[in-house]
């Protein structure tokens, strides 16, 4: 049943969980101020460096007006709303720096397919768009800093992939890197650079382990990649565990549980986890907008059981990211960002559990 109502309220103490979403409130409908949210949720409208399909850059818009539709009652996460979730408003300088650059990376992408990628204009451009990727990751960095020193939990909402880099060098500096990643993706992301981008989205985990030296990288869902990712990898199997979907669906194929897999693959990691979760982690029927769809992948079931099997094993979730969730084009249902905002309330839910910001739910 929808939680739209014609009935309006403005105040923390006549909000009803049960009765409504607030059409013109926050995040998930919650009308809740800043300095009341435990949570906090950077949104960064960026994908300049992103490499096929578009609108993820308008993904943290959709996804806000997608969560105002969730009841807010989770069966694994209790009512973890009551800790407090904020997202912040999306800053519209970055929403028109996007515009301006992503026209400038599809010029020059016409370039590279023209062969004519080491000319003047070509080379200008690569450089335009890596500063202003870098500033990015710092504006990112500095939002983020805040906020934990602040006292609150943090995540980002995407935009590509390469949006989270300074809010994982943030928790980075501010924990001592004392956590590592679980990273849901169809894709490696272990490239040096792409298409000459040192900061795309394509390079987020290689920038990640090779800048930061985070002691441990464990990706899941994995189905698509070069073999010099694949090398790499392979390389450093102290720091770097992949679990291929292709792996996973045959031992499954075998008889093997979820649960079992997914105590597995947790299992991998430190006490401390940070989420990095690339929508197109899931089964393209999730996320058919996304920018790369690949065949196969999880199930949200099978990515809910996941996140779950953090707390299961005693282990917190010290922060995360959510990206690659694209918006549709006019017409067309906005099943993405409805997908997204549930995956994003789980991944909120948890974050609070798991750090004792409430408390857990009555689980079947």
């Amino acid at each position: 049943m929808s939680r739209k109502s014609d009935t309006k309220t403005d105040t923390k103490t006549d909000f009803k969980a049960d009765d409504m979403g607030y059409l013109s409130g926050g995040l998930f409908g919650l009308p809740i101020a800043p300095t009341e949210a435990k949570l906090h949720l950077i949104p960064v409208p960026w994908e300049v460096t992103t490499s096929y399909g578009r609108g993820a850059s308008r993904g943290p818009a959709a996804i806000l007006r997608a969560s105002r539709q969730i009841d807010l009652f989770d069966l694994e996460t209790g009512n973890a709303w009551k800790s407090g979730f904020h997202m912040d408003a999306i800053d519209r300088e970055w929403v028109d720096q996007n515009r301006q650059l992503k026209e400038m990376a599809l010029e020059r992408l016409e370039l590279l397919e023209s062969g004519e990628d080491d000319s003047t204009s070509s080379i200008r451009m690569v450089t335009a768009i890596n500063e202003a990727s870098a500033e990015l990751n710092r504006w990112v960095e500095q939002q983020a800093l805040e906020k934990l020193r602040a006292g609150k939990l943090v995540g980002v909402i995407g935009g590509d992939h390469s949006t989270p880099f300074g809010l994982i060098k943030a928790l980075h500096d501010h924990r001592k890197a004392d956590f590592g990643i679980l990273h849901i993706d169809a894709h490696a992301d272990l490239r040096s650079a792409y298409q000459g981008y040192t900061d795309s989205h394509a390079s987020i985990m290689f920038n990640v382990m090779e800048r930061l030296k985070l002691p441990k990288l464990v990706q899941v869902g994995i189905r698509d990649f070069s073999e010099a990712e694949f090398d790499y990898a392979r390389g450093r199997k102290e720091t770097i565990s992949t679990f291929y979907d292709r792996t996973l669906k045959r031992r499954l194929e075998n008889g093997e549980s979820w649960k079992s897999i997914a105590a597995a693959i947790v299992e991998e990691l430190p006490a401390k986890v940070y989420v990095s979760f690339d929508i197109d982690g899931l089964e393209p029927s999730l996320c058919p907008h996304t920018g790369t769809p690949v065949p196969g992948g999880l199930s949200f079931d099978h990515a809910c059981s996941l996140l779950a099997a953090i707390a299961d094993a005693g282990k917190s979730i010290v922060g995360f990211d959510l990206n690659e969730v694209a918006e549709p084009e006019e017409g067309e249902a906005e099943w993405d960002a409805n997908v997204g905002a549930r995956l994003l309330y789980k991944l909120c839910g948890w974050t609070a559990v798991t750090n004792g910001a409430a408390d857990r739910g009555a689980r079947v």
